[in-house]
């Protein structure tokens, strides 16, 4: 969740001042923005997603991250703090990966809320798309149970769900219930 914008800076003064900062801030094209801190439904719906992929990426050359690992999109000079990513490239893996940020998610997941809505939906997935290696972006619903995924392969269109209640993850070919990453949600 964004606030208002407080500074504007450079990237590097961002990265030196953002490590080991007592909040969270993104950086777009200069200008710094706070985070808001999530509700406990949000912090649930990112949990529950990223211990889904976890279990079912185990044993494979991928890792799962959640919100307090950035996402450089180098296009747009910007750093996003994602509810939840998966990489499976050897550049955000490898012992010469950046520290503090992903280059090359092949998933990334947002757990929408009234006050992010319009960036999540709109400015982060045009942002999104500039990364290279990005399958697919969702988008969960905290109102609802519903889940939207966006995906290189359609065109960044809207994909419709596949099965009653699932959640089709074609990225790292998961199926997953929605029930499951609703759980323990509330209403």
């Amino acid at each position: 969740m964004r606030l208002a914008t407080i500074s504007s800076c450079s990237e590097s003064d961002y990265l030196g001042n953002e490590h080991g900062a007592p909040d969270k801030h993104e950086y777009v094209a200069g200008e710094v923005f706070a985070m808001a801190r999530a509700s406990k439904r949000h912090g649930t719906l990112a949990l529950n997603a990223a211990i889904s992929l976890r279990q079912h990426l185990r044993g494979q050359p991928c890792d799962v991250w959640m919100t307090d690992m950035k996402v450089r999109v180098r296009a747009d000079s910007a750093y996003y703090y994602p509810d939840v990513m998966v990489t499976c490239d050897p550049a955000d893996l490898g012992p010469a990966a950046p520290k503090g940020f992903l280059e090359a998610p092949k998933l990334v997941v947002e757990v929408l809320s009234d006050s992010t809505e319009r960036i999540v939906s709109r400015e982060k997935l045009f942002a999104y798309q500039n990364i290279e290696v990005l399958e697919e972006y969702v988008l969960l619903a905290q109102d609802k149970h519903e889940a939207t995924p966006y995906r290189r392969a359609e065109d960044w269109s809207e994909v419709r769900p596949g099965g009653e209640g699932l959640l089709e993850l074609a990225s790292v070919g998961l199926s997953v219930a929605l029930d499951q990453i609703y759980e323990g949600a509330g209403a």
